[in-house]
């Protein structure tokens, strides 16, 4: 992995002792299970097509050593988001108080400009609200305080079997997320892009060949553009 893709939580905290609420997703414990998207479905009883988190997969390796690898996937709550800029009508917007970025339904006309605008495909139309919908970090939850502390988290966090997804604040260096990033060194998706996304991921497992030692690196295909090149790069090894 290389080395720009790489951040700490000092470098990317926006003030001292301000919240940043995110998701910090360990590629190397994902299973690919869908526990994550079928509890968020579940929470929202989004309707059929319309996910807020999802979990695409590649094939990574060369037969017979192959296996999938997965990168669960949700808005990025970005410290500069394309879809606010991109709303003709304002319904878009960042929480000051935790980094939050949501949809004001009121406002949102389903244009879908925002859609257009995220380089992470991050947001779908709702057919039977006609409104844009996205990941909210289970805003409901996690200030809910009729619920015990330990279920103040995402559902997709409390579903995962495999405690592949963490949630905390960025913002706060002591925190488990913060460390857990640091240690781990744990990186943007597409950080060319500039709008700086807040979740973090954790790198996947060096491939190794039969014996156990690091694998020889393939020749490298011709690589798509946009996001669908990034990640071939990303899980490609």
């Amino acid at each position: 992995m290389s080395e720009e893709l790489r951040v700490s939580p000092i470098e990317t905290r926006e003030a001292p002792g301000k919240r940043r609420f995110a998701m910090v997703v360990d590629t190397r414990r994902c299973i690919g299970c869908m526990a994550c998207q079928v509890a968020c479905k579940a929470e929202y009883d989004t309707p059929l097509g319309v996910n807020r988190t999802w979990v695409p997969y590649k094939v990574v390796g060369k037969y017979p050593n192959v296996r999938k690898q997965f990168l669960p996937r949700l808005c990025n709550h970005c410290t500069h988001p394309a879809c606010l800029d991109a709303c003709p009508r304002g319904a878009i917007y960042k929480r000051a108080e935790d980094g939050i970025v949501l949809v004001d339904e009121d406002k949102c006309i389903g244009c879908q400009l925002c859609a257009w605008a995220c380089p992470y495909g991050a947001r779908e139309l709702d057919p039977l609200a006609g409104v844009m919908k996205k990941c909210t970090l289970c805003i409901d939850r996690i200030y809910n305080e009729a619920l015990p502390e330990e279920d103040r988290e995402p559902a997709c966090v409390r579903a995962c079997p495999t405690r592949a997804r963490h949630f905390g604040d960025l913002g706060d260096p002591e925190s488990d997320v913060s460390r857990l990033v640091a240690a781990r060194g744990g990186f943007d998706l597409m950080p060319e892009t500039g709008y700086r996304p807040t979740n973090k991921y954790l790198p996947p497992r060096p491939r190794r060949d039969a014996a156990g030692e690091p694998a020889t690196a393939l020749p490298d295909a011709p690589s798509a553009g946009g996001f669908l090149g990034w990640l071939d790069r990303m899980l490609g090894g």
